[in-house]
């Protein structure tokens, strides 16, 4: 038996080594962090205790963002999966190109985002853009959708969505494949109509797969960054920022690191709490069989 044991701590421990070093002790140093200053120059760092909490509290630019990644996050979770959602039950059924569908929605995954950014800043280009060209050929103005404070952050949420949505409907189209066909064949028989079908069973056995997309999805929208060095950096004004790309500058544009500890403390407890509270409010309504 105790063979057995130390045979699996062998196994075990190059995943564990991994997992402490690269995982939880830079979690554990980045709250130490937070509680000291940033060192500048031959002045080094000294405790401060909460004082760069109290910082954050009173800091405008920190207060925005957040904003921001409210409406960011309410935005791209609920439509990501619902469209997701929506291709899965399409490319599922019988239907002419079927496998050229599956592969169309799921090729905004395989491109890199900051290529797709670059599609779609082009989309968005004032004057010249798809979208430009559009408002100019029933007679509109243009616009600069992602120069102006009340359009940009929308511009960045709409990349978002269909940057992931064909990721996620993968997993809602295998777990569609695993209800059985003797369901849907019974509720044909019995004259049940598409839509019951769909909101009696075919909804509560995907409700899983809805909590772990939804898990997934309210991570994306906190640590999703990439588009934004394309497409805005943040601007104008802090209109599109988010937490993470706040960080960033903070951090390395601006070299305070102390209170980039402290923002990415900050978006940790955030993402647990948020994550914790899905997982207690979705799955009394999940059916794991």
């Amino acid at each position: 038996m105790r063979r057995d044991w130390l045979h699996a701590a062998l196994l075990l421990a190059p995943a564990l080594v991994l997992l402490v070093s690269f995982t939880h002790w830079p979690a554990i140093q980045t709250v130490i962090d937070s509680l000291w200053s940033t060192p500048r120059g031959r002045r080094p760092s000294v405790f401060v205790g909460l004082a760069n909490y109290e910082r954050l509290m009173a800091d405008p630019t920190f207060r925005r963002v957040m904003w921001n990644n409210t409406i960011y996050a309410a935005l791209t979770i609920p439509a990501s999966i619902a469209l997701a959602l929506a291709m899965a039950l399409y490319v599922q059924g019988r239907i002419i190109g079927r496998g050229f569908l599956r592969l169309a929605y799921f090729t905004p995954t395989v491109l890199p985002l900051i290529a797709v950014a670059n599609i779609w800043v082009f989309f968005f280009l004032p004057g010249f853009g798809m979208f430009e060209q559009l408002r100019q050929w029933v007679g509109l103005s243009p616009r600069n959708w992602l120069g102006d404070q009340s359009t940009a952050l929308y511009g960045v949420t709409i990349v978002t969505i269909w940057a992931q949505a064909g990721f996620f409907m993968i997993f809602y189209l295998a777990a569609l494949q695993t209800i059985p066909v003797a369901l849907r064949e019974a509720a044909a028989i019995e004259g049940c109509p598409r839509f019951t079908f769909f909101r009696r069973v075919t909804w509560p056995l995907l409700m899983p797969t809805t909590l772990f997309l939804s898990v997934n999805a309210t991570i994306n929208a906190f640590r999703t960054v990439d588009h934004l060095f394309v497409m805005t950096q943040g601007g104008p004004n802090h209109a599109s920022n988010l937490l993470l790309y706040y960080i960033y500058e903070t951090g390395f544009t601006f070299w305070d690191t102390a209170y980039a500890a402290t923002l990415t403390v900050v978006m940790v407890v955030i993402l647990v709490v948020v994550g914790l509270g899905q997982f207690f409010l979705m799955d009394r309504r999940v059916h794991y069989k």
